[in-house]
């Protein structure tokens, strides 16, 4: 499919938001936590990478959420788009997908790994009934907090859904979290075995969530993941 560019907006230093619409394709279905695979030819050469889908189906335009890689081959050419320019696509695939039946959730992303909860969240609150949402997002400073206003309005409309950001580098006037995200694991499940966690983001961080789990007594399969690298 020719997937034509049509916005984009700034979301911190490097990373970008991207929309496009799918030619002659009415309604474009996935299952929210899937990827596409962009391609184009550069250099000579035929380039392809995958990237999750950062919003929940509408229509026939997808989100995506792209960080631009220093020395990379694809990425600094998607940053070069404009308006009306056009890439390849394939997909959707995946199985990094919600459950049918929520039960408490927890949701751990670094940097673009954050990418495909944006678009889970509107189904995971849809079902969740006595059961809490918990994002936890680690990233380094406040600036790069991706779509903060829009997981601050979840978390005051919905009181399952809670938002903790957590920064590495924090400045003096943060007041919130601080440390590597996956030191909220435990305070998220709040106790209980009886969850789902879902883990995207770098291998050292997806790895490190998976062992602090299995360390609190959740078996492999509660543990969902995707490695960006």
């Amino acid at each position: 499919m020719k997937a034509v560019l049509r916005e984009t907006r700034d979301l911190a230093a490097d990373v970008r938001h991207f929309v496009f619409e799918l030619e002659g394709v009415e309604r474009f279905e996935f299952t929210p936590g899937q990827f596409v695979s962009l391609h184009g030819q550069l250099g000579g050469k035929q380039i392809t990478r995958a990237y999750s889908l950062a919003a929940a189906p509408a229509g026939n335009r997808i989100e995506l959420c792209l960080n631009r890689v220093e020395g990379g081959l694809f990425s600094p050419h998607l940053f070069t788009l404009a308006p009306g320019d056009a890439v390849e696509l394939t997909g959707p695939v995946g199985y990094f997908v919600p459950r049918p039946a929520v039960r408490t959730t927890v949701l751990v992303a670094t940097g673009t790994g954050i990418a495909p909860f944006r678009a889970m969240l509107p189904s995971l609150l849809a079902a969740a009934d006595s059961h809490t949402v918990t994002l936890l997002f680690g990233t380094r400073r406040e600036e790069s907090i991706l779509y903060r206003d829009e997981w601050e309005n979840w978390e005051r409309r919905h009181g399952r859904f809670r938002f903790w950001p957590t920064l590495s580098r924090a400045g003096e006037t943060w007041t919130g979290r601080r440390g590597y995200v996956q030191a909220s694991l435990a305070e998220a499940l709040g106790g209980s075995l009886d969850a789902d966690v879902f883990v995207c983001g770098l291998k050292a961080m997806v790895d490190e969530v998976r062992a602090l789990g299995k360390a609190l007594g959740l078996d492999r399969k509660q543990i969902v993941y995707e490695k960006y690298d």
